[in-house]
């Protein structure tokens, strides 16, 4: 068997095309506006580099302390037989809100708003069953808090400068929290930490099975090869740079290896892999060039009142 090219394989488990062009990245293309977010912004910025690749493990460790969000992993997620699936469905939907038009970005979180709706049911606490919803209020804020906080941090550990700074990603990110009906999502990066922290003062994070469970199969996700040297790289930066609180809770330790270094390594060689072919972004640009060719005004389109944040209802 004829083995694939570093950039096909990542783009297959990325974007679950060796190519990087499913229907979804090429429709990045179409549409009447510039989307939600400008070029060369703070969120383009951070989404496009592959600092995000370690940035998708620390979210997911974080999110997997609430123990709504595990219990709706647990209940309804195929992760353990479809992880590249359930993680290409992740990625289709940052790519799209990040790059795509408006419209594009609410028809694509209408399509996992569909998806969450059938994600409810109970789990145990100390007193007694619990009901979780994926739609709850606190549920929604968790996965957008801690997606927003593992992307930044990532990304200040090894991506470059963020136009505007930290605050400029959260406060741009915060759009992406609208239309996920996130309740008044924050826009510093201090109000960003200080509701995280609140979690923990308030108990609501636990570490139980089902965590571990969750953080074993992260730690030994099955790729092969190349890929999973790789993979065992970023799994321990994802380690070392979670804040120590959420490493505690987590049971994790940082490995004595300089993974900082070794990340970086591996991050190079991703980056120079991907960029031999066309990214998510260049596809964004060329609707962006038919724009200003037909004379569209510049600029993204954001709601002030964060009307988007109705889509699907």
């Amino acid at each position: 068997m004829t083995r694939l090219p570093l950039r096909a394989r990542l783009l297959s488990a990325l974007a679950g095309d060796p190519d990087g062009t499913p229907s979804w990245v090429r429709a990045l293309a179409d549409g009447d506006d510039r989307g939600y977010f400008a070029d060369g912004g703070a969120a383009w910025t951070v989404h496009a580099g592959t600092a995000t690749f370690v940035a998708g493990i620390r979210a997911l460790l974080i999110q997997a302390l609430h123990p709504g969000a595990m219990a709706g992993v647990h209940d309804f997620s195929r992760y353990r037989e479809d992880p590249i699936g359930r993680l290409t469905g992740t990625v289709r939907w940052i790519i799209c809100v990040t790059y795509g038009s408006t419209e594009q970005a609410q028809a694509e979180t209408a399509r996992v708003g569909r998806l969450h709706q059938r994600v409810s049911g109970t789990y145990k606490t100390d007193a007694g069953p619990r009901t979780y919803s994926a739609s709850d209020a606190s549920l929604v804020e968790w996965v957008h808090l801690a997606f927003t906080e593992a992307f930044l941090g990532a990304h200040q550990l090894w991506g470059g400068p963020i136009p505007g700074g930290a605050d400029a990603y959260v406060r741009e990110w915060a759009q992406a929290g609208r239309l996920m009906r996130v309740p008044d999502p924050p826009e510093t990066e201090a109000d960003l930490r200080s509701r995280m922290d609140a979690y923990i003062e308030r108990g609501e994070l636990v570490h139980d099975e089902r965590v571990a469970e969750v953080v074993q199969f992260l730690r030994d996700v099955p790729f092969t090869g190349s890929m999973r040297l790789a993979y065992r790289v970023l799994f321990a930066a994802a380690v070392a740079s979670l804040p120590r609180q959420y490493r505690k809770m987590l049971g994790l330790r940082r490995t004595p290896l300089p993974v900082i270094t070794a990340t970086r390594i591996v991050l190079a060689i991703s980056s120079k892999a991907l960029g031999s072919g066309p990214r998510a972004h260049d596809f964004a640009r060329q609707r962006h060039q038919r724009l200003q060719d037909t004379g569209i005004a510049d600029g993204p389109r954001l709601p002030a009142d964060g009307s988007a944040s109705r889509i699907g209802e």
